[in-house]
């Protein structure tokens, strides 16, 4: 079939609009998506549905009754004169304007119920965030080789989160997917062609990549603060507020105090980019005063961390843990000018339990 052919037949069928009908019920900005209402929707549907097929009326007369039913319905959700109202009139307007036949009708509801629904039902199931992911297969890492092996843990942390999401975002468009095509075979009121149905395919896949890409863009960047609560968890360590009165640009993801009283901070960051310089304004004076030993560094990417950031951030009691095995961490732990700054992350645990007095014994679950 050739490509004008195919374009013919999805702009001359009503089911093209399966699409448009789709985004419309899911539009908040322009319509206060009145599809995620879905105590009314499945209403509507249930007032609606068991019209198209009324025995002994001409299709005229199924389409007017199932007309009215539908935008009165629909209007009942327009009431008022608030922002969201006046969205919801708008979108009945236009809705009114688009339905001009029983089959385009059927493809409204066919919509509603196929693509709509099952594409809210499938976002409540994808996680908001990856953290559970994380820790569970953090977790399994640890327990199975044991706590030097933290840097694995730090450097697959986000890999881990994403792919345990994106696996349920699979599962779920797959499920759709074949219940969508499932109900697309015993629908025989309106004879359709492969074109038609690979547009109604196409049309749910595409609206659920789009919501699940936004809640991709919400749980991005979120995990990895994450990671050091994570460990003192998995461990028991104690953790602590932050100093009282003391002030930085430092982000430090915990606090904890050492057996001595003093308190040491400590920051998990994939770079330190062009942060360093602030967070060069914790000095080593203000340490002191407000009896921080140390500000601990965790750098998952440490290609840009170069001898002048280690040098002067050392000379500040800024430490970098850094993974064993990385370049960086062997030139810098072999300097004579920087290898009192970076430490191995594989003595990360037991450093932080010998710093709080606790036998490492105890450390390893």
């Amino acid at each position: 079939m050739s490509e004008k052919t195919a374009d013919s037949i999805i702009y001359g069928s009503a089911w093209r609009n399966c699409y448009w009908f789709a985004r419309m019920l899911l539009n908040t900005d322009q319509y206060s998506a009145p599809g995620k209402n879905e105590r009314f929707m499945n209403l509507l549907l249930s007032e609606t549905e068991p019209l198209m097929t009324i025995p002994k009326l001409a299709e005229n007369d199924r389409y007017k009754i199932c007309r009215d039913t539908l935008m009165d319905a629909l209007r009942k959700i327009s009431e008022g004169e608030s922002k969201s109202s006046l969205q919801r009139k708008t979108f009945c307007d236009e809705i009114d304007s688009m339905i001009s036949s029983l089959e385009d009708i059927a493809v409204f509801l066919f919509t509603l119920k196929y693509i709509v629904l099952p594409t809210n039902q499938s976002m409540k199931n994808i996680p908001n965030d990856d953290k559970t992911f994380c820790r569970e297969y953090a977790g399994k890492i640890l327990q199975s080789l044991g706590s030097e092996h933290v840097s694995e843990v730090l450097s697959a942390w986000d890999v881990m989160g994403v792919r345990g999401c994106l696996n349920v975002e699979r599962e779920e468009v797959i499920t759709g997917f074949t219940k969508l095509r499932a109900a697309l075979e015993t629908l025989k009121l309106f004879p359709r062609t492969i074109i038609e149905d690979n547009a109604i395919l196409t049309a749910y896949v595409q609206e659920f990549e789009r919501r699940a890409g936004q809640k991709r863009k919400k749980r991005a960047g979120d995990s990895l603060e994450d990671v050091v609560t994570f460990l003192f968890n998995f461990y028991g360590f104690k953790s602590h507020p932050q100093p009282e009165h003391f002030q930085s640009d430092i982000e430090v993801d915990k606090w904890f105090k050492c057996k001595d009283g003093w308190s040491i901070g400590i920051s998990c960051k994939r770079t330190l980019r062009e942060r360093w310089k602030q967070v060069s304004s914790a000095d080593s004076g203000t340490l002191s005063r407000h009896k921080i030993r140390e500000i601990w560094h965790l750098i998952t990417y440490d290609r840009d961390l170069s001898d002048d950031k280690i040098t002067m951030l050392g000379a500040q009691r800024h430490i970098f843990w850094l993974d064993d095995g990385s370049e960086r961490y062997i030139t810098a732990s072999n300097h004579a000018g920087m290898k009192d700054y970076v430490r191995p992350l594989s003595r990360l645990i037991y450093t932080i339990a010998h710093e709080q007095g606790i036998n490492i014994r105890s450390v390893n679950p």
